[in-house]
């Protein structure tokens, strides 16, 4: 009992240590734009939409959505703003690792940090984010001008790494190559391109510049949830454990006598 007690309050101590970006209202959407969000093919989006400034929205007649398409209303306004702080958030954090110019991430493994380039970042292959047991580890990638992403290439989560904690602050713009896997929210100071078959465990968050959309797979993350669940068993397990001491004590004081 003594064990999981000090589990759980490890894993809430580690919760309050967690720096991830506040996308406020933004997090809702699984796509925002400044200047209009285009889609070709069957494309699925979970989450909500929306585009301000210009708010024209194409193609969604080929879009399964599973949210609100707000298209330019107060509530995508509102959404904006709130990137607008979260993405000088991400930008303003303190790097901890800083590569040179073009630097492709892909074949490397990262443990929770920020990670800066002055000029672009690359994915060829598979870069594998490792939380190393920790759910609530946060992985900020500061791209001063692209992000682009080889066709098929992965973001690979492990050891507990969450979606809803990986965030891509990119200074202009950002692409996904054919067919690659992607996981964290882009936040894109002018535009974001999906081109065919590219899948985000995510949200594509353009500021000032239209999304692009071909025949993708677009979902808002769960916050937290390996963290909630885990939370959930420790107290499942301190209770049972409570229980079986108690009636273990019971049985060994009560269990051997009898009434004189």
């Amino acid at each position: 009992m003594g064990l999981i007690v000090i589990a759980l309050l490890l894993g809430l101590h580690q919760a309050a240590r967690a720096q991830a970006v506040d996308l406020g209202t933004a997090a809702n959407f699984a796509v925002l734009a400044g200047s209009g969000i285009t889609n070709t093919g069957p494309t699925t989006i979970t989450g909500d939409v929306g585009s301000f400034p210009t708010a024209t929205i194409t193609g969604f007649e080929t879009v399964t959505l599973n949210g609100t398409n707000h298209a330019g209303d107060a509530t995508t306004q509102g959404a904006k703003n709130d990137l607008v702080i979260g993405y000088a958030d991400a930008l303003g954090r303190l790097p901890t690792t800083i590569y040179g110019p073009i630097f492709d991430l892909g074949g490397l493994t990262l443990g929770p940090g920020v990670y800066n380039d002055p000029t672009s970042f690359g994915i060829t292959g598979t870069l594998t984010l490792d939380a190393m047991g920790d759910p609530n580890a946060v992985w900020i990638f500061q791209a001063g001008s692209t992000l682009i992403t080889a066709a098929n290439s992965t973001v690979l989560l492990m050891g507990g790494a969450q979606a809803s904690n990986v965030f891509w602050q990119v200074g202009s713009s950002a692409t996904l190559g054919t067919g690659s896997e992607f996981a964290g929210s882009i936040l894109a100071f002018t535009s974001i391109t999906l081109t065919t078959g590219a899948t985000i465990d995510g949200r594509a968050l353009a500021l000032n510049g239209a999304v692009t959309m071909d025949s993708n797979v677009i979902a808002v993350p769960e916050p937290g949830s390996a963290l909630l669940f885990g939370l959930g068993l420790a107290l499942l397990f301190a209770k049972r454990s409570a229980f079986s001491n108690l009636d273990t004590w019971s049985k060994s004081s009560w269990g051997g006598r009898r009434n004189p």
